[in-house]
């Protein structure tokens, strides 16, 4: 990962996009990262990734849930699809 301060990235974006084709770039002011450059198909990942562990974790608390289940046909009932 490489680090550009603001005002590098602000004189030269087209470098700072070309840099993050191959790996993430570090935007940073006064010494602090505060933004980060990434390739959209990196990007793409991390979005999957972050949906993969909120499904599973909406798996794991829906297995744990100690409250009884309800049976399929009284959804359908309550539902009026019987």
């Amino acid at each position: 990962m490489s680090d550009l301060s603001i005002s590098d990235a602000r004189a030269d974006l087209a470098k700072a996009v070309t840099r993050a084709k191959k790996s993430p770039v570090t935007i940073s002011r006064h010494g602090k990262p505060i933004a980060v450059l990434i390739n959209p198909s990196l990007f793409e990942k991390f979005v999957e990734s972050i949906e993969e562990l909120e499904d599973i974790a909406a798996f794991d608390e829906a297995i744990s849930d100690r409250d009884p289940t309800i049976p399929w046909e009284q959804v359908k009932k309550d539902l009026g699809l019987l």
